[in-house]
């Protein structure tokens, strides 16, 4: 790795001005001049050094993105970003979430006939979300064996539910999105025992249970109860047995940790 340069102290006067022209050049070099003093070829060399770090964070979450956009227009969207995103975390992991949120309003620029890419970029980074995720569960204040319909299910603190427009699981390199058909596609992603991230793709219905479930911590059966009534069905029971079903494969699964318990008095 090259030695850091030193200003020349001609054009930049002060320490910060260099630091900031540095910095400037090195996020953007195809507009910003190069700091007088810095030699060219090692001026490419920090070029290169901050646009290969900063890609290779975003290929570990996105690598399916670049295969389907291209290498070409990957790197476009890549030097963009560098340039003209300001950074609000220090976490490296941060990154490609960052990325993501920088290019979906700019994605009829890069990606004009790709309307579909944002929401398959969001079911990527998904993976790196719940591997990511520092919460574990707190056993003690979970019963593993309750009822999942009387009781009120816990699902894994990283778990992540996400619906979707198109089907992107069925979206790759040579595999354009089918025509939706405006049901949509609705997924619960977690981290499994061994570390390993799981997608289980629900109906909608039962992203709506578990939704339910997760925002207002109610039981198995008060959540069917509310999603009979804005089906307007007047009698969830008929319900309950399609829905333990889910609940229960869902607790085989290792998504559903159990059900809560009740705090002693």
């Amino acid at each position: 790795m090259p030695s850091p340069p030193k200003p020349s102290g001609s054009g930049f006067g002060t320490l910060g001005a260099f630091q900031a022209a540095f910095a400037a050049r090195l996020r953007d070099p195809a507009s910003q001049p190069r700091p007088a003093g810095v030699p060219a070829r090692r001026m490419r060399a920090y070029e290169e050094l901050v646009y290969n770090n900063i890609e290779s964070f975003l290929l570990a979450c996105y690598p399916i993105t670049r295969a389907i956009v291209g290498a070409r227009a990957w790197k476009r969207s890549v030097k963009a970003f560098l340039a003209g995103h300001r950074a609000h975390s220090p976490l490296f992991r941060d990154i490609p979430r960052a990325f993501l949120d920088w290019l979906s309003p700019r994605l009829d620029a890069f990606f004009p006939d790709r309307p579909w890419l944002a929401e398959f970029m969001e079911y990527e980074w998904l993976e790196l979300a719940v591997l990511t995720n520092p919460e574990e569960p707190d056993w003690t204040g979970i019963d593993a064996g309750g009822d999942l319909l009387a009781g009120c299910p816990v699902l894994h603190p990283g778990a992540r539910l996400a619906c979707f427009a198109y089907p992107v699981h069925r979206i790759g390199p040579r595999k354009p999105p089918p025509p939706t058909d405006g049901s949509g596609y609705c997924f619960l992603i977690f981290r499994t025992g061994d570390d390993q991230s799981r997608f289980i793709e629900l109906t909608p219905m039962s992203a709506r249970l578990l939704d339910t479930i997760r925002q207002e911590r109610c039981t198995g059966r008060q959540a069917l109860a509310g999603l009979a009534a804005g089906l307007g069905q007047s009698d969830p029971v008929t319900l309950e047995p399609g829905a333990r079903d889910v609940l229960e494969g869902l607790r085989d699964a290792g998504a559903i940790l159990g059900t809560g318990r009740k705090a002693t008095p």
